[in-house]
């Protein structure tokens, strides 16, 4: 579309996909919903439940104080900072070699990504990404001319990235790899072994490995990995005894679904000291400074939430057991876990676009299709196995509309009058 303009866009914001899930949104505009049968959301992954009592009342009071009205530094507020670093301990363990120092807040993680993708790469330079990717991330890097390589994974490992794969796509032009556990959009569950792998690669090959770790209090059964260690315990020959994380690892963090506060924009950066000050340039140009009122909030109550954290996590959990119970069974979970469950649909050389569409205008389940998280192909190629699956996000619906999510897809199969698997 021509713009009606006396100047132009940059072609970087041109060759920048749109963000997919107003689609979406658009796809559900088209039903008509009713008393008894309303519209079912499980595409954008948002918390299912609002903030503890304690937390909405404390940002109430921070965000009508007058001095929370003013400047703090870039980093953030010290007191939030001191206490996420005994936070990250009770996630990674006692024994987990990070400081105050290696911390810096910003306004969500997405801004953490730009931040690290800034510092870490020039135009021209390249960034692997496993696919299906989170979106976000392919997006900042297009926009700042960074290529994204693409780390294909499959179904049929569970949709997890491999590590020699991997080797064999850095080139003297990457700078870092990128991985998200538990995966957006794929819902798998990392393992620290495969973690350490990647780390291990990134060390031996000088590249940055950056780990957005979003939904980790969501893996409730052990620790996410054991790379904060120093020396690294129970990673074996996998790191070399000498490791340090802050040679080679990078962690990015959301507050919001652990805490429930998405439109509250709260991220973290740990990182080497060494590469702070960078850091904050970049966050002194994009943020000045991240919100301070919910920082001001969450500081003296975090370990008093690990409790409401902890059971928002094993309510998600439950629901994904009750999904994974309820599911049609020609529909099939790839991998589970986070927000996320990866499912591939049953309709025999359908793309997962024109079910998601159908599903939404239709039966009034909303979802997003694997094709929001990949390149996009041409319109009349054959459909794949890759272009089949849907995620749906677990969080924000409760019991009865997963079990009403899960009569739906079943009505679907008829209703669509398609060839089924």
């Amino acid at each position: 579309m021509a713009l009606r303009t006396s100047f132009r866009l940059s072609n970087a914001i041109k060759a920048t996909s749109r963000p997919p899930i107003p689609q979406a949104y658009e796809w559900a505009e088209k039903y008509v919903a009713t008393a008894t049968r309303p519209l079912l959301d499980m595409s954008q992954g948002v918390p299912g439940v609002p903030p503890p009592p304690a937390l909405l009342e404390a940002l109430a009071r921070a965000s009508s104080a007058p001095q929370n009205c003013g400047y703090i530094p870039a980093a953030g507020l010290p007191d939030l900072r001191h206490a996420m670093v005994a936070e990250m301990k009770q996630s990674y363990g006692a024994d987990a070699d990070i400081t105050y120092h290696d911390i810096a807040i910003t306004a969500g993680c997405n801004l953490a990504f730009v931040t690290i993708a800034m510092i870490l790469a020039d135009a021209g330079d390249e960034v692997i990404l496993p696919v299906p990717w989170y979106f976000n991330h392919e997006m900042t890097l297009t926009m700042l001319g960074i290529k994204p390589v693409l780390l294909h994974t499959y179904a049929r490992e569970g949709f997890l990235p491999s590590p020699e794969r991997c080797a064999a796509l850095i080139t003297e032009k990457t700078k870092a790899i990128v991985l998200v556990t538990p995966n957006n959009p794929t819902g798998a569950i990392y393992p620290p072994s495969l973690v350490a792998s990647f780390a291990k690669l990134a060390r031996d090959r000088n590249v940055a490995l950056v780990l957005d770790e979003t939904y980790r209090d969501f893996i409730t059964t052990s620790a996410p990995h054991r790379l904060f260690t120093r020396p690294a315990v129970e990673l074996g020959e996998v790191v070399p005894p000498a490791w340090d994380w802050r040679s080679t690892f990078i962690h990015l963090f959301s507050f919001s679904k652990s805490y429930c506060i998405p439109g509250h924009r709260l991220g973290l950066i740990c990182a080497s000291p060494d590469i702070m000050p960078a850091i904050i340039k970049a966050l002194d140009s994009l943020q000045i400074c991240p919100p301070r009122p919910p920082q001001v909030a969450l500081a003296p109550l975090l370990p008093s939430l690990r409790s409401f954290v902890r059971e928002t996590a094993e309510a998600v959990a439950h629901r994904h057991t009750l999904f994974k119970a309820r599911l049609p069974p020609r529909w099939k979970i790839g991998s589970q876990g986070g927000y996320y469950a990866f499912v591939r649909h049953p309709f025999a050389g359908q793309h997962a676009n024109d079910v998601c569409q159908r599903l939404a205008q239709e039966m009034g389940v909303v979802t997003l299709p694997a094709g929001f998280f990949g390149p996009k192909g041409e319109e009349d190629q054959l459909v794949m196995d890759e272009d089949r699956w849907v995620r749906f996000s677990v969080a924000n619906v409760d019991d009865r509309r997963v079990e009403l999510v899960c009569e739906r897809l079943a009505e679907s199969e008829t209703a669509f009058g398609w060839d089924l698997d």
